[in-house]
């Protein structure tokens, strides 16, 4: 065991032939996108069908956090049915949804500009306390996960 620890100290390990590295092909997968609006999303899982389009009626789910990660206000226990179209739906919101597919999901950072700019922008809690809270936070940008259940 000494032996081989004196032998081992011996080798200079700057010397020793450094394999050639092959090269790392770059995926084809681009992870996050941002829209001319300013909103950056990335696609989590693709969904199956046609693409969502402006004047369909969509129903989804939604999860909005604050950019730091606290929770705001969520969507997932009801279903939110809205038309990509239109004044009613945040602007923001509806780029996500264009070019979605049933049962795709995307995670996005929503600038202010594009967000809860009026306070009858959808969607929105009906619960006074989640509305407060969300309507605290319309000045900064929010993170929207959404799935997409279906086009109707």
């Amino acid at each position: 065991m000494v032996v081989l620890g004196a032998a081992a100290s011996c080798i200079d390990p700057l010397a020793l032939p450094v394999p050639a590295q092959a090269a790392m092909p770059e995926p084809d997968v681009i992870r996050y996108r941002k829209l001319d609006s300013g909103v950056i999303l990335e696609d989590v899982v693709e969904g199956e069908g046609p693409e969502a389009r402006e004047g369909n009626l969509v129903q989804f789910n939604y999860v909005c956090r604050r950019a730091n990660g606290y929770f705001v206000h969520s969507g997932e226990n009801k279903p939110v049915t809205l038309p990509l179209g239109g004044e009613e739906m945040v602007r923001g919101l509806k780029d996500v949804l264009i070019g979605m597919k049933a049962g795709g999901k995307r995670r996005a950072l929503i600038p202010p500009e594009v967000g809860y700019i009026s306070e009858t922008l959808k969607p929105i809690p009906e619960e006074f306390g989640p509305r407060r809270s969300l309507l605290s936070h319309a000045k900064e940008p929010l993170v929207f996960e959404v799935q997409l259940l279906k086009i109707l």
